[in-house]
């Protein structure tokens, strides 16, 4: 054996193969089995455990909201397409379906099972007309020798719908143990899942409906009749077969009372719980903060960024990059998907960035990388700590349009609100009404550099001055 295998890699290869050669026994490893590895009973799952159906909830509502832009690559450069005819279509995609609702569905569907499917019907001209989201327990996938994937079955009451590979985008999550089919976060959470089902249900047999639990237990010492014993039954399924726990009084002869509360055992029972729930809920990338009541107000910041960051967002490009790969192909080449970057910045490094590229780009550079503005005539410049002072006729010009007594103050409402928010954390930007856009951009970037209330003064001033 070891001789073959060295005569074999003795003669090397000097190009490519054109095609992988382990791909025909893949389709065929997997060709004898026509039906999805789901996990058994996702859809139960996330109707009877509150925290599936939290943690599902959260990301799947969360990704529906995030916008999904089309771009047309020129060079390195992305360049936005305008209502372009995929947004459109996403806006509708069925007359049944809405864009939150086929965005929601598919990211639970990922999550649920592992795999989501959309089912295109298209127009006259081979484009996509319409996007059907189909229930991943009903597909199966027919794997193919040369092409991978030659098709799906579609099961509905034991009739199967074939469907053409091209007809269908399939999103997945990883499975290391599959070649087709992605791996639902069910499967991992599986034992959690049960463990906290089980613990459910055994506090609601222990506290439910004839099952109550009282205070105490009263013993009686001495012999009674028949006549009694069938008495004090009536009396304590009268008083207490409910949930209530409240202390027993029965008519008897010598009683004695016996103390009930809550042991190590049953302490240890809610502190399990509580492990459950972090257990599946870090499991969907859903950080305890969110959920927790007993978290800060700063926890809860630090672990909404942290779902956005870790969680949402990584899910969100998977989507973005399918979309690319299978569906916009279709509308022509060179156009790419992508979801708005909702990952949150840090603001003081943002502008520790701001302030080291200001004197190495032009104020054009500096509106279109850091503002997203668009560029204007004066701005070719290069940027410096203090801007060059425009020519007076066009500020005369914008002065008079915009009312210099109500540019001046504005200039000192201005003044006030960035000595006012000089000790303080950045938070929301002074908003500008009367003045022109040129001198709002002096003030900003001279502002990025007044680090105390004179060099803060010093920038109005130098506004003031120009003024006239």
């Amino acid at each position: 054996m070891f001789n073959w295998l060295t005569d074999f890699f003795r003669a090397r290869r000097d190009r490519l193969r054109p095609r992988a050669p382990h791909i025909e026994r893949v389709a065929a490893h997997n060709s004898h089995n026509l039906s999805p590895p789901l996990e058994l009973q996702s859809a139960r799952v996330y109707e009877g455990s509150p925290w599936v159906y939290i943690a599902i909830n959260r990301i799947a509502e969360a990704g529906a909201l995030v916008p999904l832009k089309v771009y047309r690559l020129a060079g390195e450069k992305r360049v936005g397409v305008e209502n372009h005819p995929l947004e459109r279509l996403l806006s509708n995609p069925n007359p049944l379906t809405s864009r939150f609702e086929l965005f929601e569905q598919t990211i639970g569907s990922l999550e649920l099972h592992g795999n989501a499917y959309w089912f295109l019907a298209g127009d006259g001209r081979g484009q996509p007309r319409e996007i059907w989201l189909l229930r991943p327990d009903r597909v199966t996938i027919v794997p193919h020798e040369q092409r991978i994937v030659a098709g799906y079955l579609y099961e509905i009451h034991g009739e199967r719908i074939p469907l053409d590979a091209i007809e269908v985008l399939h999103f997945r999550r990883w499975h290391p143990d599959n070649d087709f089919y992605g791996l639902s976060p069910i499967a991992a959470a599986r034992g959690a899942v049960l463990s906290d089902r089980h613990m459910a249900d055994w506090n609601r047999n222990t506290f439910g409906q004839d099952n109550g639990v009282p205070a105490g237990i009263v013993n009686i010492k001495d012999f009674i009749s028949d006549t009694d014993f069938e008495r004090i039954k009536r009396e304590w399924r009268s008083n207490y077969g409910g949930a209530s726990r409240r202390t027993a009084f029965l008519r008897g002869g010598a009683i004695e009372w016996q103390h009930i509360g809550l042991s190590h055992s049953d302490l240890d029972f809610l502190q399990g719980r509580r492990a459950q729930r972090d257990e599946i809920l870090n499991i969907f990338g859903i950080p305890v903060g969110l959920v927790s009541e007993n978290a800060t107000e700063a926890n809860a910041k630090v672990a909404e960024r942290q779902f956005i960051e870790r969680a949402l967002y990584p899910k969100l490009v998977r989507i973005a990059q399918k979309i690319t790969q299978e569906l916009l192909p279709f509308y022509g080449a060179d156009l790419v998907a992508e979801y708005d970057d909702i990952r949150p910045t840090d603001a003081q490094a943002r502008l520790e960035e701001i302030r080291t590229a200001y004197p190495l780009l032009s104020i054009n550079e500096l509106r279109a990388n850091y503002f997203q503005l668009p560029p204007v005539a004066w701005g070719e410049a290069a940027a410096t700590p203090h801007p060059p002072t425009p020519s007076p006729t066009r500020r005369e010009g914008e002065l008079e349009s915009a009312g210099k007594s109500a540019v001046e103050n504005e200039l000192a409402q201005w003044e006030r609100f960035a000595l006012n928010r000089l000790e303080r954390d950045a938070g929301r930007a002074f908003e500008v009404r009367a003045l022109p856009d040129e001198l709002a951009f002096e003030v900003s970037a001279g502002l990025l550099f007044a680090r105390d209330r004179e060099s803060v003064k010093s920038v109005f001033a130098g506004v003031r001055a120009g003024l006239g």
